[in-house]
């Protein structure tokens, strides 16, 4: 997960094009973007998204007008067990976030699939079958 917790004039054109920010203790704030590999092989694209301590119903993944779209709202103060106990330094950053990717029109979106294991998320997303008809063209 990428975070910061410092503001800079890059903040000010963030929130113009709501950027999702937390507060945390007065004016330090951090937003969470999971890292993803984009891997191509013969057959398909899959993406890998780092987002270790989700679970997988954390996640909602859609795709609309060749747009998938992977986000997840996941509360910043995951809920802490009935034992009392007090945070000296918290850096585990959890927030909601999205990332959307144009999709190629060689993806084949009805067969997407998606599986979470060991804190990345594997989205599989198959090309498709192209047909190659050859055709011999007659000289005239």
């Amino acid at each position: 997960m990428r975070w910061k917790n410092y503001p800079n004039l890059f903040d000010f054109f963030d929130s113009l094009f709501d950027r999702e920010k937390e507060e945390v203790e007065g004016t330090n704030y951090y937003y969470t973007v999971p890292a993803v590999n984009i891997i191509e092989t013969d057959k398909a694209f899959e993406l890998e998204v780092a987002a270790p301590g989700f679970s997988k119903s954390d996640f909602k993944i859609t795709v609309e007008n060749n747009v998938l779209r992977i986000a997840s709202d996941v509360s910043k103060a995951k809920e802490k067990e009935e034992k009392k106990m007090e945070c000296l330094r918290q850096e585990f950053a959890y927030g909601k976030f999205a990332r959307s990717f144009s999709l190629p029109n060689i993806i084949n979106t009805e067969k997407i699939s998606a599986e979470y294991k060991d804190g990345i998320l594997h989205v599989i997303l198959p090309k498709r079958e192209e047909l190659t008809i050859s055709k011999q063209v007659a000289i005239q």
